[in-house]
């Protein structure tokens, strides 16, 4: 059964686009876009790749060989995945490179593992050598809540949920993927429904999106399981809506990005023997996007052990472990997110009026994108309330003084700064005036200055209200939050 193809992904000179437009034409509208001149200055450009485009696989083995990394069976199906294996990077280049001496000497012609291509996919290299500064992030896409906080904070608190001994494999959504010719990745939408962005260091790609308007089509009539390969022949009696589905194309070429919105279903296929650097974000445009992801897979952990609920001592505890170990995170892990950034925000805003010598536009510009955040926090907040998300859980404990000191969440609030100063540039303020928010904070009606303040999804969205109501707006504009009330 072949697909069909309705378009083509639109491709732009990013030198040539503004932040702001980005946002409008492609974040907000959820669309998906290759942007050109973004890679000129990259570090990986010069060292990962020959003259002739190819990879240097050998500078990989040098100096990075020793890193231990997942590699996908590209000819083996697991589960819903490619079959994983592991092995060093030597030895992943080592199979690489003995491939292409028998494809000059002899009909050989992919990397292989027994019959079938090798890919090696979610290397974390940043986290791995954070010293070597392969290439710098895109203003486009710097608006990283996720790799932002995990850069400062674990994902999972619950003790039962984290493991210690798997740090590097959960601490951010920054990649690296390799591949030979012919390696490709199955069908499937982002890992929290967040964006992504791919960016070809070397090679060629061929993308196949799928619009979420459309995600149906891909899936079995119960709507559980979903197409792991378009080009198979797919079955019409277990896939009714399949050749239904209107794909858009794309062939990404060396030194292009793409960018990866929300929700698409995409399948991805190394034309050429190809090196990739990847990252996957949310902010405050695609919340929603990640709540709906996890209320929808919290009901399938649920339903999945419902027969065990008579006799199980914590029924909802397990839900969430078994979330957290299906989705990488589960309520509990998403709301300590949000209050943290909500947090963050009402820091920024009081910064920001306290330095309010610097450019009267930048500033408010600045204002209206944290407001923005802060008003995408609170519905969120609101969603997960209205679910009852939150019952049975006691909140989360955030003494202002003590986290305004803490410095991890400093950090936080100083890589928030530094993004929507570049955004729309405006010169950071001092970091050490920070201590002196507290009074600020201290001062709304509704932080207990007796005691640690309790964050229940309630008292968020009143700690955003009174926040705003105290801080108005900068350089006397007032910011647009409160008038977007429920279901406005």
């Amino acid at each position: 059964m072949g697909i069909r193809i309705g378009g083509n992904i639109e491709k732009v000179n990013a030198k040539e686009l503004s932040y702001s437009e980005f946002v409008l034409k492609y974040m907000e509208k959820n669309q998906p876009v290759v942007m050109m001149g973004l890679m000129d200055d990259w570090k990986a450009c010069k060292d990962w790749v020959f003259d002739n485009g190819k990879p240097n696989l050998q500078f990989f083995s040098t100096h990075f060989g020793n890193s231990r990394v997942q590699v996908a069976d590209c000819g083996t199906k697991e589960f819903t995945d490619q079959k994983r294996v592991e092995m060093s990077v030597s030895e992943f280049v080592d199979r690489w490179l003995e491939n292409s001496m028998e494809e000059q000497s002899s009909a050989s012609t992919n990397l292989s593992y027994g019959d079938h291509v090798l890919y090696l996919k979610d290397w974390h290299f940043v986290k791995e050598y954070p010293e070597y500064l392969a290439y710098t992030t895109p203003l486009f896409f710097c608006d990283d809540w996720l790799n932002l906080y995990l850069d400062n904070y674990r994902m999972h608190k619950d003790p039962d949920t984290y493991q210690a001994n798997n740090e590097i494999g959960c601490s951010d959504y920054r990649f690296v993927y390799m591949g030979a010719k012919g390696s490709w990745t199955p069908l499937h939408a982002d890992v929290f429904r967040s964006y992504s962005w791919s960016a070809n260091v070397c090679g060629r790609k061929q993308w196949l999106f799928l619009s979420p308007s459309q995600c149906n089509r891909v899936f079995d009539r119960n709507m559980k399981g979903s197409v792991y390969n378009i080009f198979d022949d797919v079955s019409e009696k277990e896939f009714p809506g399949f050749k239904e589905a209107i794909w858009l194309e794309c062939t990404q070429e060396q030194n292009e990005i793409i960018f990866v919105p929300s929700g698409w279903y995409h399948q991805v296929h190394n034309l050429e023997d190809t090196i990739s650097i990847n990252h996957n974000w949310f902010n405050a445009y695609n919340l929603s996007w990640v709540w709906n992801l996890l209320l929808r897979d919290y009901d399938e952990a649920k339903e999945y052990i419902e027969d065990i609920r008579d006799i199980c001592d914590d029924f909802e505890g397990l839900c969430q472990r078994n979330l957290a170990a299906n989705t990488g995170m589960n309520f509990n892990d998403f709301y300590f997110v949000l209050a943290h950034f909500c947090l963050a925000n009402v820091v920024e805003l009081c910064c920001l009026r306290r330095n309010c010598e610097n450019s009267i536009h930048s500033s408010s510009l600045v204002a209206q994108h944290l407001a923005m955040n802060l008003r995408s926090v609170r519905k969120t907040v609101l969603e997960i309330e209205s679910v009852g998300g939150l019952d049975g859980n006691c909140g989360i404990f955030l003494d202002i003084r003590e986290t305004l000191d803490d410095p991890s969440f400093l950090n936080l609030c100083t890589g928030l700064e530094r993004v929507y100063g570049m955004i729309h540039k405006l010169k950071s303020g001092d970091i050490d005036t920070r201590k002196d928010l507290v009074d600020d904070l201290m001062d709304l009606d509704s932080i207990r200055t007796n005691g640690s303040q309790v964050f229940k999804a309630e008292e968020l969205v009143i700690f955003i209200d009174k926040a705003i109501a105290k801080l108005g707006g900068t350089n006397g504009d007032e910011i647009d939050l409160l008038s977007e009330r429920d279901g406005a």
